[in-house]
């Protein structure tokens, strides 16, 4: 399915960016698994890839920095000639408050940072899709985004901002055969999750018509097929993988 395919995860050293990317080298793909800060998670990912047959590297770049962006894309060039896939996954921390809690200087951060970071890792790659006229650009937003809950505030709207810039994206970059498609997660059993009491991990299966939480997995799958040519009409897409908690209208 993606045999051949480079493909660029950020924040894939652990939760959803690792099952991507294992999942990504499963069906062919060379995959660079970007990384903040953790090093051991990242080679851990490398490391499964490699013993399954499959090619990867490891690169740490802050996603919201050009230079690094710019220095991973050159590191992915010189080991795998191109790059066919950006999947925009790194985790932006939030202050988890109500508005009437909150100050400005708390919301902004979250906003600033979350399109900055789909901005420049976009920036980074277009050159090189817009050249080879082929690109996939995958990003994961949340749920949040359209359905509010008390405390997400910042989360929420600043997946909101992604939603549009997608949007943007696919209509600008439609004539260089580059697709842009969101994929918008509810509840994932991750590392963002793990301090989630159990009752309200229990409520939301409760709630999700499939009666469970995601897995990183169901994430990943999804990612897959909006990297692969089976989505090759479709762009400026928003989809839901949320068990049926989210419906579009």
């Amino acid at each position: 399915m993606l045999n051949g395919k480079v493909a660029i995860i950020t924040g894939a050293s652990r939760g959803i960016g690792a099952a991507t990317a294992k999942l990504f080298a499963q069906y062919g793909a060379k995959v660079v698994v970007n990384y903040a800060n953790n090093m051991g998670a990242a080679e851990e990912v490398v490391e499964f890839i490699r013993e399954n047959g499959g090619q990867s590297i490891a690169v740490q770049a802050d996603v919201r920095n050009q230079e690094d962006m710019n220095s991973l894309v050159n590191q992915t060039i010189s080991h795998f000639g191109k790059v066919d896939i950006l999947v925009n996954n790194a985790a932006i921390h939030f202050a988890m408050k109500p508005f009437f809690d909150m100050e400005w200087d708390e919301f902004r951060p979250k906003i600033e940072e979350e399109v900055k970071a789909a901005f420049v890792s976009t920036k980074s790659v277009l050159p090189i899709m817009k050249e080879q006229k082929y690109g996939k650009l995958v990003f994961i937003s949340s749920g949040l985004s359209h359905q509010p809950m008390h405390g997400f505030i910042a989360h929420g709207t600043a997946k909101a901002a992604i939603n549009s810039f997608v949007r943007y994206l696919a209509q600008e970059l439609g004539p260089y055969n580059i697709t842009a498609n969101t994929i918008s997660p509810g509840m994932v059993e991750t590392d963002a999750t793990k301090h989630t009491p159990a009752e309200e991990k229990e409520k939301a299966a409760m709630f999700t018509p499939l009666g469970r939480i995601a897995n990183p997995e169901d994430i990943a799958r999804a990612a897959l097929f909006f990297a692969s040519d089976q989505s090759a009409f479709m762009t400026g897409t928003y989809v839901p993988v949320s068990g049926g908690m989210e419906m579009n209208s």
